[in-house]
C-alpha cells in the first residue's frame, strides 16, 4: 500500500495548523476557510468560538511561533494571511482585502457578487500582484470580486473610517 499525498492540497494547511494549535482540539479557535495557491501564498479565515481569545493571535503564536511552522513545512517562500472571518459579508470581504483600506462594499449575494470601492491609491494593493490579492479573497469569501477606484474617496490619511474595521493580515 502507499500513501500519496499532495503538499498542494489546501487541507495541508489546516493539519499542519491542527498540529500546531491546540486551542483548535478544544474548539476555541477554528479555520472557517482557506484559499490557497501553493508554493506562493494562502489565506487563512479564522474565528474564535470564546470569547476573549484573539483567533488571529492564537494562530500566528508569540512572535509568529505557530505560523513559522507552518511555513516551515508548506515552504518559506510561501507567504501566509491569517484573517478574521465575519459572517457578515461586508466585513468578511473587507477583512479579506486586508491590507487594503475599503471605501465601500456593494453586494448582489443573489448572483455571489461584490464590487468593492478602494481609494485609487489603494487599487494595486487591493488587486495584488498578478491578480492574486483579489483571486484569493474571493475563493475564501466565495464572492466574485470587482475592485474599482472610489473617484470620491479622500486620500487614505484623510478617508472616513472603512466599512468594516479589519484585523492586520501577518505576513512572515
Amino acid at each position: 500500500p502507499q500513501l500519496v499525498m499532495s503538499r498542494g492540497n489546501r487541507e495541508f494547511i489546516e493539519w499542519l495548523f491542527r498540529a500546531e494549535v491546540p486551542e483548535m482540539e478544544s474548539g476555541a479557535v477554528e479555520i472557517k476557510g482557506i484559499a490557497r495557491e501553493a508554493g506562493v501564498r494562502s489565506k487563512i479565515a479564522v474565528a474564535s468560538n470564546v470569547p476573549g481569545v484573539d483567533p488571529v493571535g492564537t494562530f500566528v503564536g508569540g512572535h509568529g511561533t505557530r505560523v513559522n511552522a507552518v511555513m516551515s513545512e508548506v515552504g518559506e517562500q510561501e507567504k501566509i494571511d491569517i484573517i478574521v472571518w465575519d459572517e457578515n459579508p461586508i466585513a468578511y470581504i473587507t477583512n479579506a482585502l486586508s491590507p487594503t483600506k475599503v471605501s465601500r462594499v456593494e453586494l448582489d449575494e443573489a448572483k455571489t457578487k461584490a464590487r468593492v470601492y478602494v481609494p485609487e491609491d489603494q487599487l494595486s494593493i487591493a488587486i495584488g500582484r498578478s491578480g492574486q490579492n483579489v483571486r484569493l479573497a474571493s475563493k475564501l469569501t466565495g464572492f466574485e470580486i470587482d475592485i474599482e477606484a472610489d473617484k470620491s474617496a479622500a486620500p487614505v490619511a484623510e478617508a472616513a473610517e472603512p466599512v468594516a474595521e479589519a484585523k492586520p493580515v501577518v505576513q512572515k
